[in-house]
């Protein structure tokens, strides 16, 4: 398999969205933040042998990831064919660098509330809420519905938000592992943004069913 340096090297080669759309909150995962996350994955076992979902897909750092280290079956869904076409030509990459992927992706369009299906795992960025508020809780409660374990990114609220989040994941089958908080770069993408570079702080929510 790739090492955790390989994987993030190589997840940072690939292409980010070149015009996001501020009302999806289409912030790119760092390659190190995405590498670190699909790592701890991996080493529980929820990636290699394993039917792995992105919600909300963006330009297919977390799903091809999840190929790159094993996953048998990736699904990567989103709204946008803008960037579902990033990920595609992402992947496209992959493919021409020769790096060994054994299983096998595909790229849905499709509104969150509309799909379906079942998977062992679900890694996911979904928006943090800045633009609309709580639009992170329909990408956990698909997630919920579809995954057995779930990795999920949300912005670190303090302990108002972690009870809140926990609560929402326990009345819906879910149980909490634990949370690992992250500084999450963002660079300056749009109007409103007043500085080159911010970081904000997130939390992954590792879930089990």
């Amino acid at each position: 398999m790739h090492s955790k340096k390989q994987l993030e090297i190589t997840l940072s080669k690939l292409k980010q969205i070149e015009t996001p759309k501020p009302s999806l909150e289409q912030y790119t995962i760092p390659g190190e933040l995405a590498a670190d996350i699909l790592h701890q994955a991996y080493m529980s076992g929820d990636i290699e042998g394993k039917v792995v979902y992105d919600l909300g897909c963006g330009s297919g750092r977390l799903a091809i990831g999840a190929l790159i280290l094993g996953a048998k079956e990736v699904i990567a869904v989103d709204i946008d064919d803008q960037v579902l076409n990033v990920a595609e030509q992402n992947m496209e990459f992959i493919i021409t660098n020769n790096i060994a992927v054994k299983g096998s992706i595909k790229f849905i369009k499709s509104d969150l509330k509309k799909f379906s299906g079942k998977c062992d795992t679900v890694i996911q960025n979904p928006p943090f809420g800045i633009q609309k508020e709580h639009a992170d809780r329909i990408f956990l409660e698909k997630a919920l519905e579809c995954g057995n374990k779930i990795y999920s990114l949300h912005k670190d609220g303090y302990e108002k938000t972690v009870q809140f989040l926990t609560k929402f994941i326990e009345d819906r089958g879910g149980q909490v592992e634990k949370i690992i908080p992250y500084k999450f770069p963002i660079q300056h993408m749009f109007k409103f943004h007043d500085k080159p570079k911010k970081e904000i702080e997130v939390d992954l929510y590792v879930i089990s069913k």
